[in-house]
């Protein structure tokens, strides 16, 4: 995998050369889509970006576990997950650049 990590300020830069807002209004921008995003999955809501990714909270019931040291079953308590399920349009780029080789895909 590449060491490469995509942050909120990288977000805010790319929307301030792409879009041309101020440097201030396009971090800024970047925080109030974010929040949005977290404030409906909190809310229980399902969050789609077409042709980027679903967004989702899924409750998990209660079951048993196994330490896997000791092999003793212990409770794992009932909890809510997200998860992420990425678009067939972003798994297909992905593909795409892994078959061309080029060094993002790895």
């Amino acid at each position: 995998m590449g060491d490469k990590t995509l942050t909120r300020a990288d977000l805010a830069e790319a929307v301030y050369r792409k879009v041309g807002l101020s440097r201030s209004e396009s971090a800024s921008l970047v925080e109030m889509i974010i929040d949005e995003i977290c404030d409906a999955v909190v809310r229980g809501e399902t969050v789609k970006l077409s042709s980027f990714a679903t967004f989702q909270v899924r409750s998990k019931a209660e079951r048993i576990g196994r330490n896997p040291k000791t092999g003793e079953e212990v409770p794992i308590s009932p909890r809510r997950v997200m998860t992420f399920k990425a678009s067939n349009v972003l798994k297909q780029k992905i593909a795409d650049a892994h078959s061309k080789g080029t060094p993002d895909a790895e």
